[in-house]
């Protein structure tokens, strides 16, 4: 596995930040600040990101994991340990997606994190946000079970989303066999 450092952290990778307090770092002098305005504190174990922009940083995708509801524009510090930057790129399928079905959150990880299981299906950068959008709308809509019948949506919403996870079927193969199985009657599709 490849390993990052302060000269080589920034060129396509993937990591999730932990947001820190500006307290962890008023005596640590600035190493480096970016065009787009981000400083960096370099410390031997990771680094420091001052920031008011996550996500997608030039050819990097980097997601704060912030203490409390984060807003963009917002500055915020986060740490990454040197060991918590993996590989990125736009084709290779290198993604996976987890649910809190509690929270009613969803997002993505990289495959190379302690949280991948091989029950995840990987995929690649474009295919991961266009089903994190299809779940979003499972999760907090509900236009598309308008022809499903279902005694519990929530239920009904927990089964199809652990599908869309950990399989390679689309939303509408999964809908289609809800479809089917509701109307499937001693033999029968009535």
């Amino acid at each position: 596995m490849k390993t990052y450092t302060k000269l080589n952290f920034h060129k396509h990778t993937f990591c999730l930040w932990r947001e820190v307090s500006f307290a962890e770092i008023e005596n640590l002098p600035l190493s480096h600040k970016s065009k787009s305005g981000s400083g960096y504190v370099f410390t031997e174990v990771g680094v420091y990101r001052i920031s008011n922009h996550w996500g997608r940083a030039a050819n990097c995708r980097w997601r704060l994991i912030a203490n409390e509801n984060f807003k963009s524009q917002q500055i915020k510090v986060g740490f990454a340990n040197w060991s918590d930057f993996y590989p990125n790129d736009e084709t290779s399928k290198l993604f996976f997606i987890k649910v809190d079905f509690v929270l009613m959150d969803v997002n993505f990880y990289h495959k190379l994190s302690p949280d991948y299981e091989p029950k995840y299906v990987l995929r690649n950068a474009s295919e991961t946000a266009k089903t994190i959008k299809i779940i979003k709308e499972i999760l907090t809509e509900t236009p598309w079970s308008k022809h499903l019948q279902f005694d519990d949506l929530d239920k009904l919403r927990r089964k199809i989303v652990e599908q869309l996870i950990t399989t390679e079927k689309s939303f509408l193969e999964i809908k289609k066999l809800y479809f089917l199985s509701c109307h499937f009657d001693e033999g029968e599709i009535t």
